[in-house]
């Protein structure tokens, strides 16, 4: 049975009591988070609730309104996935057949193929960072990131996040349709969603826009991020969007609307049983992260840019999509709460992140220790000053993991030392050594070459 709930559209002159609740919620938090603004976006399937609140600029004061396209970040993953899959059904592409066959650039790869790199799972690295990747094209990004002494793991034995996956999926979406990627998905997606394109690097934005911000903690004053997406990576991140118009892809997603047929929205939901994601979500299907709550498996994503951060819960069975952006990376943790709250007052239930494991007590593995590499990032595990080992990358802060028996492992916070879900080990079947980490779902293997 779908969810009832009592709410109002936002063309009701007089806002519900949920409604009034909700809002003193969403201000609420995003005082206490240092939010400068944010967007509650909630469609049950019969009635649609949205709210916003606070400033999208605080250089410039504009206020958060409906209409404010926020940075999504990764969130833009999700459209280009669903690209990829319409030219799919039209048959243009297949599934299951390499990527290098459309692509030479991934002639190093042969293996991989377009499930692969709409699952994460087609062993590639994340990639260089973005000031790297602007100096250069995408055929020769994706020559020097996709090398047989660079991949990961055998492609479709397991899950490494790859931003470089994605960059290939919008080379794909252009060599198909003969269109550049941001026409692609403004032609085939945004605009029979009835949303108004907006995609970083726009030299005249065509509507209202959030910054992204850096907040200071101790002081709670916000200054505006850039945003420096390489132009190449614009099919791994460069979409803008407001709550709204993630709603109106969710229900494309849920198969709801006909912008995406049925069957495509389908085969997005389904899970790859070799995408094992550890703390970043409960399984990954071509394009879209699942969640678990309660029987329900639930769709969506997840998206950080400078300064945002944005998401988005399809629940397919019952029809519900919730989406939210906020405008500072205290955001993360202000859609968190905010999805208690949902629980509490509306009875919807959104997991906001992957369902808790329940591993028994903390181990030692002491054979853990060493260099690992995922492309140009640099990983090591050390003994930490108690002597129980600690992640480092490319040289930051060191972390002390606290790690398990199944070889999954928490990361500590230094500041709260609270432990949120790190990721996993990984043993060789062959010779029964650890030779791969996951952290936040990327994985490094290791190297111990210092």
């Amino acid at each position: 049975m779908p969810y009832t709930v009592p709410v109002t559209t936002t063309a009701s002159w007089a806002p519900s009591p949920l409604h009034r609740e909700l809002q003193d919620r969403l201000d609420a938090l995003a005082r206490t988070h240092h939010v400068p603004g944010a967007q509650l976006a909630l469609d049950t399937g019969t009635d649609v609730l949205v709210l916003h609140t606070g400033t999208a600029d605080t250089a410039t004061g504009a206020p958060f309104t409906a209409d404010t396209a926020v940075p999504l970040g990764s969130l833009t993953k999700p459209y280009t996935a669903a690209l990829v899959m319409l030219l799919v059904d039209d048959g243009d592409l297949d599934l299951d057949e390499p990527a290098a066959e459309h692509l030479p650039e991934l002639r190093q790869m042969p293996q991989v193929t377009v499930r692969h790199l709409l699952s994460h799972t087609g062993g590639l690295p994340t990639g260089p960072d973005s000031d790297t990747a602007a100096a250069t094209t995408t055929a020769r990004y994706l020559a020097a990131v996709c090398t047989a002494r660079d991949a990961l793991f055998t492609p479709g034995t397991d899950f490494s996040y790859s931003n470089a996956g994605y960059v290939a999926a919008g080379r794909l979406v252009e060599e198909v349709t003969g269109m550049p990627w941001h026409e692609a998905v403004r032609a085939l997606l945004l605009e029979p969603l009835g949303a108004r394109p907006a995609f970083i690097g726009d030299s005249v934005p065509g509507r209202p826009a959030a910054a992204g911000h850096a907040v200071n903690t101790a002081t709670g004053l916000a200054r505006p991020a850039r945003q420096n997406l390489a132009p190449l990576e614009a099919p791994a991140g460069a979409l803008l969007a407001s709550a709204q118009d993630l709603v109106a892809f969710g229900n494309a997603l849920a198969g709801r609307t006909d912008v995406l047929p049925p069957a495509v929205a389908k085969e997005m939901r389904r899970a790859d049983p070799a995408a094992r994601p550890a703390g970043l979500a409960d399984g990954w299907a071509p394009g879209l992260a699942l969640f678990r709550q309660d029987d329900r498996v639930w769709c969506g994503h997840d998206g950080n840019a400078q300064g945002t951060s944005c998401h988005l819960r399809v629940d397919p069975e019952n029809g519900v999509v919730v989406a939210f952006t906020g405008n500072s990376g205290g955001a993360t943790a202000l859609w968190r709460d905010l999805a208690d709250d949902l629980a509490a007052l509306t009875g919807v239930r959104v997991p906001a992140v992957a369902r808790p494991v329940h591993r028994g007590r903390p181990v030692a593995v002491p054979d853990c220790t060493g260099a690992y590499r995922n492309g140009a990032a640099h990983y090591r595990v050390a003994p930490g000053p108690d002597g129980s080992p600690a992640l480092s990358i490319d040289g930051d802060l060191a972390l002390p993991l606290v790690c398990y028996a199944d070889l999954t492992c928490d990361l500590v916070d230094p500041a709260s030392g609270r432990l949120e879900p790190g990721g996993r080990f990984h043993r060789d079947p062959a010779t029964g050594t650890i030779d791969r980490i996951q952290i936040s779902g990327r994985t490094a293997r290791r190297t111990d070459d210092g």
